[in-house]
């Protein structure tokens, strides 16, 4: 069972956010968003007009919502890795992706598992839910694209990982939206929290180890690999992510072959 990095005040919150461990702000403390985060709340939704055309019909990506206390198991039936609750170590709702399902269980992406895990939870512990919003990260061109479904809503640069302290690849989701209360914050005005570990941590990091997207107060490091694994973004970015993904959304992150190679 993977320990979490968010369990006390003294461990820092997201891996490879500041460029340096000294400059990362501490992790909140208890159940809620602490002092330096405060939770980003869903955007109302908006009803089309009565006469508009229906849209053609996304590709959707399941997610479900736990809806009380539930094990995390390696298997269906198998032996528990963990205990979620309904809310996260920030106190944001806990949307869970769901990846596949079997006989009244589901198969889900969690943090509590390592990259390219999955966890199992019981379905009657949740309502399932889906998003048609995707995000897609290129590793190798430092770019991200966020999708409604086929159709791209927007691309942007972002900086990823340096040398030695690659982002990590492959499938991971939202775990949280979180803004800022400090101007001078690493991570900028806010962060979108992912489920995703860097595995490639500097010798002796003393902080934790979770991915993120966030902004940054040094926007000249944005396109370039210069973190120690987070994704950094223009500030108007990183805001409209903000504003377009809900929780547990999918994140790909992906490298061309080249780079795949070396």
């Amino acid at each position: 069972m993977r320990s979490s990095p968010f369990a006390a005040a003294t461990i820092l919150i997201f891996a490879g956010c500041g460029a340096e461990p000294a400059a990362t702000p501490r992790a909140p403390a208890g159940d809620g968003a602490g002092s330096d985060f405060v939770i980003e709340q869903a955007a109302p939704t908006t009803e089309p007009a009565p006469d508009a055309k229906p849209a053609p019909k996304p590709k959707r990506w399941q997610t479900a919502r736990v809806l009380r206390r539930t094990a995390l198991r390696a298997s269906p039936d198998g032996h528990v890795l963990a205990h979620l609750g309904t809310r996260t170590e920030f106190g944001s709702r806990r949307v869970l992706a769901v990846t596949g399902r079997r006989r009244g269980w589901l198969r889900v992406i969690a943090s509590e598992r390592d990259n390219g895990e999955p966890g199992w939870i019981r379905a009657r512990a949740a309502r399932l839910g889906g998003t048609d919003i995707s995000i897609h990260v290129d590793r190798s061109r430092r770019r991200l694209t966020l999708r409604r479904g086929d159709r791209v809503l927007r691309r942007l640069p972002v900086a990823v990982g340096r040398a030695g302290n690659e982002t990590p690849l492959g499938r991971f989701a939202v775990t949280d939206r979180l803004r800022t209360q400090s101007a001078d914050s690493p991570y900028g005005c806010c962060a979108v929290a992912l489920s995703g570990h860097q595995t490639k941590l500097v010798p002796g990091w003393p902080g934790g180890d979770r991915l993120a997207i966030h902004g940054t107060p040094n926007p000249e490091t944005v396109g370039r690999p210069a973190s120690l694994g987070c994704m950094r973004a223009h500030t108007d970015d990183i805001r409209a992510l903000m504003r377009a993904v809900p929780l547990g959304a999918p994140v790909f992150i992906r490298a061309s072959e080249r780079q795949l190679r070396h």
